[in-house]
This record gives structure tokens, sequence and C-alpha cells, in this order.
């Protein structure tokens, strides 16, 4: 019976080890992965694949999971772990990044954990990098809060006034709340601060969290964290879905305060903004982000791997859509040898997005509607200040319409809802939403 209780008590142990490193890098960089196979490549043959017996990718995913379906990744990110230099690299993938799914169709990557959960998403990821992912984590989004609360918080610079609010959000309502300067805090406010967006959009927040991950690293390695280790325990058990062994992320857990002191390099996946069919999406450019991929682990460009990165590159370029739009209004044609940088067609003058401020107000009693409504706009390069979304004076108005500048009409077209354009004589466009609006 002593043996069982000692046994239980070391697997205990490790498992506040595990969970340690997860928190530290499940939600921030990931964990070790077949550390025991260290110093063997990966099995992979093809020459084309991006490859190194010095690193391990793992694929690190935040699911917001629904009642009624898998839900979607709302965040996504492939960490490069390298034992040796004790380092770590982060690349985070939009989710608004446009791939190819199944039979040539092209979906956002954020829908395709929903199709086919984790397998499926982690294929999606692979053939987009043209490298081998080596293991995965997936962390439950709706626990974020207590997890950082079971951690004491984080130390975070706020860089700047952040206040949003949104009484129609789906969780009851939305408050975001903070103030510029060096600060703790909790899990509550950790959220908002991942949370928001503003006129950046998708690519601003995936900043802040990249931020934010390495406070996260700071803290889990501090002295602060040990007495809270039972409570990591209790709370956090379940929450993290991972296909590492306790052993292999407990021997990670001791490299963590090597990889906090030589540093952790975050970068985004290359690309560009783009608006299709109603839709923003996120186009990444192949070449370049299998270079930048190669660096971080540390991987030659090979001629094999050069030659498949032009070759996907050129077909992702043939297979873009009639009537795609960067957020400039620069219409784009794909066609055959016609290269995403391409232009058909000239610009709507010279008025941008950015140069015309923009005020939506929700008149229509839908929950989020103004919030939803101010993103879509935003990822069109529309500047919208926080104080410029709000509720109208009405919540009856039955027709969504949009009262814009003279001469900038075109900008607003192909809107995802439907909505009456009307020319007015102020600078600022106003979009009032009503009771027809919805976001499908």
């Amino acid at each position: 019976m002593r043996r069982k209780r000692r046994q239980r008590r070391r697997k205990q142990r490790l498992l506040v080890l595990a969970v340690i490193a997860l928190l530290a890098v499940g939600i921030f960089a990931g964990v070790w992965w077949m550390i025991a196979h260290r110093g063997k490549d990966k099995g992979v043959d093809a020459p084309d694949v991006l490859a190194s017996p010095h690193t391990k990718e793992i694929m690190v995913m935040g699911v917001d999971p629904r009642t009624d379906d898998t839900g979607r990744s709302d965040t996504l990110f492939v960490v490069s772990l390298d034992e040796e230099a004790k380092r770590a690299s982060i690349l985070s993938i939009p989710r608004d990044t446009r791939v190819e799914m199944e039979q040539g169709a092209y979906e956002k990557i954020n829908h395709a954990y929903a199709y086919g959960g984790q397998e499926y998403a982690q294929q999606v990821l692979e053939r987009l990098l043209g490298a081998k992912i080596d293991g995965y984590v997936i962390v439950n989004i709706r626990a974020f809060e207590k997890m950082i609360d079971a951690v004491g918080g984080v130390d975070i610079d706020v860089e700047k006034r952040m206040y949003y609010e949104d009484p129609w959000d789906e969780d009851g309502g939305l408050v975001i709340d903070l103030y510029p300067g060096e600060q703790h805090l909790d899990g509550k406010q950790a959220m908002e601060y991942v949370r928001f967006r503003d006129e950046e959009g998708d690519i601003g927040r995936i900043a802040r969290q990249q931020k934010f991950m390495k406070a996260l690293l700071a803290r889990v390695t501090s002295p602060e964290v040990v007495p809270h280790l039972s409570q990591i325990v209790r709370e956090l058990g379940s929450i993290i879905e991972t296909d590492m062994e306790i052993g292999d992320m407990a021997h990670f857990a001791a490299l963590l305060p090597d990889i906090k002191g030589n540093g952790v390099e975050s970068a985004l996946l290359p690309g560009k903004p783009a608006w299709w069919q109603e839709t923003s999406y996120w186009l990444p450019d192949i070449k370049e982000a299998r270079r930048l991929l190669a660096s971080q682990m540390g991987a030659a460009m090979t001629p094999p791997i050069k030659e498949r990165a032009d070759r996907d590159a050129a077909l992702y370029a043939e297979k873009l859509p009639q009537g795609l739009a960067d957020v400039d209004g620069m219409m784009r044609v794909a066609a055959p040898g016609v290269v995403s940088g391409e232009t058909n067609g000239a610009s709507h003058g010279a008025v941008k997005p950015e140069n015309i401020r923009v005020k939506v107000l929700n008149c229509s009693g839908i929950k989020g509607a103004a919030a939803k409504s101010a993103d879509v706009l935003r990822d069109r390069g529309f500047v919208i200040d926080n104080e410029d979304v709000g509720n109208g004076r009405t919540r009856d108005l039955q027709e969504t319409t949009f009262t814009v500048p003279k001469g900038t009409e075109p900008l607003f077209g192909n809107l995802p809802f439907p909505c009456v354009i009307r020319t007015g004589d102020d600078d600022t466009a106003v979009l009032e939403i009503g009771k027809d609006y919805n976001d499908a």
C-alpha cells in the first residue's frame, strides 16, 4: 500500500511539472516532444520537406468549443524547440489564413479543426508550411482565466488605453477596461488584454498574445509559482489535450529557465490581408513563410525545398479567386501565370479606407452586431475607434443602412450582411444596423 502511495505521489510530482510546462509553453510555446529520441531524425524521407535533427515542431491550438459542434481554433501557432541550444521560436498563424482544404477547396485555416479535429488541422498546417509537425497541444480557451489565476496572474506592460463595451456579447456582455502601464493582471484582466482588438484587427491581437506568452513564461519560471502547485494540479489537470508523455514533459520543464534566459523569437506568418465575397482573409507568402520557418528550425533551404516552395506559391496564386481585393481596394484577378501581387484594374481613387472615419451603431437589438460589424470593417482597413462603436437611439430599425461620404461608395461594397448604401454630405461614414442584419 505504501509503495502504491509513493508511486501516486511520484506521478503527482511529474504531473505538477507537466502542467507547469503546459502552462508556460502549452499556451505559450508548446511542450517538449520525443525527448527520449533526441539525436534521431524525424522519419521525414521526402527531400522537399523542412526538417532539422535539432528541433521539434509543436502545433499549439487554442480551441473554443461550442455546445453544438467541435468549435474552431481561435489561436494557432507553431513552436520550434531546440534542446541543444535551449531556445524556442514561435510562428503565429492568423486564423483567417486562406489555405487549401480537401479536393482543392480553400477555406480559413481555423475551420480545419471543425472539419476534422486535430489530425486534419495538423495535415493542413503541414501542407501550408512544407514541414513535419512532431506533436500537438490543444488548450480550451474557455479555461484561460482559471489557468492564469492558478499561477497567480502575470505582470505585463499594457501599451495603451484599452476600453471596449459590448452588452450584446454572446457570453452575457463584454467589458474591456485596462489602463496603460506596467501592472499585474489576474485571469479576467488577462483575458481582456488578449481579446482586445483595435484598428490592427487580428494581426494586432496576435502581437499582444505573443507579448503575453513571454510574460506568462516569466511568471511560470518564477519562485512564486511553487506554493501554487497543488492548486494548479487540482484545477488544470483536465483542460489540456496533448500527445506528449508525462516523462517527456517533465524533462522539458527543467529546460524552461534556460529557454527564458535565452529569449524566445516570435514571428507572424508572412503575408497580407485581403477581401473576397464579403469575407476577410490573410494571404500567406508561401516562399517567405518557409524561409522564416527554416531559419527558426535551423534547417537548410535545399534546392528541392526551394523548388517545392516555388511550385506551391505559383499554384496558390493560380487558385486566387476572381474579384479578390486587398484592404486598399485594389482588385486582383487570379489567372494562370498571374502572381498575387499583380493588379487588374484601378484603386477606388486616392481615398483609402484608413482615411475615412467610421461609426457603427447597433439599432437592431441583436447582441454583438455592432462589435462584429466593426471587426469586419477593421479587417478591410477602416480605422474605427472603440468610442465610435455602440448602440443607436433605437433597437427597432428594420433596414441596415450605411451613409458614406460622396465618392467613396465602392469602398463599402460586398458587405457580409444586407445593407443599403446611401451618400451623405459628411466626412464620416455611419453604419446603422437594422433587424435585417446577419453575420452568416
